[in-house]
């Protein structure tokens, strides 16, 4: 057999045995939470509200007997709120109980209304001024109280000796899947050292040869000088190790020339076409006519464009083919914020558009490229102050989360049409409103966004707002 087949023969009793072992391990863990929760809704939950129901009912005999001597509303109003807690947890109460307990629990719910009843009648008489036999009222008012005192005592060793019951079962589950998870997992050992016996003596020098070749691609090594005979399998795969590295050479140098040639063959004229352009607006070569500054300005304006799509081709390159560096340190991110913020002020002016920062007092610092992080925010207030409208707003906040650092930046634009909320991330797109049209740009502002929040080991994603708007986060790690 080869070791394909071994392999392929071997893996599949493994997987065999470990979905024996998992599928009984989810039943049993099935029982163990429908237990669990059983304890949690119910058992627990009624223990709360038995101890909130004896504080309520403690409450409302105290207020009761204080109304009873002074006579004053104020007290009787306590005495209902109380009355009305009570009310309200036992409702809840009844909600989560199971059969027994619900039976205990309505005979509480009649005692209280039987004393509700008696103390109304006996304020009746009180409110007339009007003479009551006072010591029947009060051994009636006893009698109720002392039954529903007795009721919820019932409850609560009902309560418990339901949970002692639940957890016994619990133990007992536990044992059983003890004893059979340890026999099928013995056996599944058992193979798995036969069938490593078997195969390690073909496989484990080839393997230490190609992680080690691994190893040496990562590090940026690409010689193809991997010998290994045999077994077949590996054998091909070596040669097929080798053949990638030669290519991974070629590829490299491709590469390379690519860069060299694009920083040298679009990069140096556009520079020269900018600072030609600039020379001629600033009179060097002579006056120049009305018309002729506009022109010159267009092209100016169009050669910065240039350059800068330039920039972010190269750049976006780099981050996919991993050959960008990040100069990463912890620092804080409030000051970049307030940078980005700042640069972005005098267009926001010009539009006339109100643009509000809420920094949280004390953010954690985050392990970053300044620079890169500084590339990520301006893209996303340049894109706030493209799409917001005149005398509109942008909202910029920053805050701790669970995991690090969350940046948004809102704005109240046209927001970004459902479609495209997760394809304005991929380069050359550009998403379209909820208005349905399109946007003027490169498409790739957010891909370049994208890849470095995702270098820093981060997320950034969009959101739409219902009152119209949209909203862009990312999240980096602490």
């Amino acid at each position: 057999m080869s070791l394909f087949s071994r392999l392929t023969i071997g893996f599949l009793v493994v997987l065999a045995l470990v979905s024996g072992v998992s599928l009984y391990a989810l039943q049993t863990l099935h029982r163990f939470d429908r237990i669990t929760r059983s304890i949690l809704e119910n058992e627990i939950r009624v223990g709360d509200y038995e101890k909130k129901l004896s504080d309520s009912l403690l409450s409302e005999i105290r207020y009761e007997r204080k109304f009873m001597i002074s006579k004053e509303e104020a007290l009787y109003r306590e005495f209902q709120k109380f009355a009305g807690d009570f009310k309200s947890d036992i409702d809840k109460a009844l909600a989560v109980a199971d059969r027994g307990a619900s039976k205990i629990l309505n005979e509480i719910k009649r005692g209280h209304d039987d004393y509700q009843e008696i103390i109304e009648k006996e304020r009746v008489h009180i409110k007339a001024r009007q003479n009551y036999p006072h010591a029947w009222y009060k051994a009636e008012k006893d009698k109720v109280t002392d039954e529903m005192f007795a009721a919820l005592e019932r409850v609560k060793s009902y309560r418990q000796m339901d949970t002692y019951r639940k957890i016994r079962q619990l133990a007992d589950v536990g044992a059983q899947a003890w004893q059979t998870a340890l026999i099928i997992v013995s056996a599944s050992l058992l193979f798995i050292l036969l069938l490593s016996l078997v195969i390690t003596r073909s496989v484990t020098k080839p393997i230490g040869a190609l992680k080690q070749k691994t190893r040496e691609i990562s590090e940026g090594k690409f010689e193809g000088n991997l010998r290994i005979s045999s077994p077949p399998e590996l054998r091909d795969l070596a040669a097929s190790f080798n053949s990638m590295c030669h290519k991974l050479n070629d590829l490299e140098k491709m590469k390379a020339d690519f860069y060299a040639s694009m920083s040298h063959e679009l990069r140096t004229p556009l520079t020269c076409i900018k600072e030609g352009t600039g020379l001629l607006l600033e009179g060097v070569a002579g006056s120049t006519t009305e018309k002729q500054r506009r022109l010159l300005t267009i092209v100016a304006e169009e050669s910065n464009r240039l350059i800068s799509l330039v920039t972010s081709l190269l750049d976006l390159s780099k981050m996919e083919a991993g050959m960008m560096t990040y100069g990463l340190e912890k620092c804080a991110l409030a000051p970049l914020v307030s940078k980005a913020v700042d640069e972005i002020g005098p267009l926001m002016e010009a539009k006339q558009i109100a643009i509000e920062t809420q920094v949280a007092a004390e953010l954690p610092p985050v392990k970053i490229d300044r620079e890169r992080i500084l590339q990520v925010l301006r893209n996303l207030l340049g894109n706030a102050a493209k799409f917001t409208p005149r005398a509109g707003k942008v909202k910029v906040v920053a805050r701790s989360v669970n995991d690090g650092v969350e940046v948004s930046v809102w704005d109240n634009g046209p927001g970004i049409a459902t479609d495209s909320l997760d394809a304005i991330f991929d380069k050359f797109q550009q998403g379209k409103s909820n208005g349905g049209s399109g946007t003027n740009g490169t498409g790739l502002g957010l891909a370049i966004a994208n890849q470095i929040i995702a270098s820093h080991g981060g997320k950034i994603w969009a959101e739409n707002q219902p009152e119209r708007g949209s909203t862009f986060y990312f999240v980096l790690p602490s």
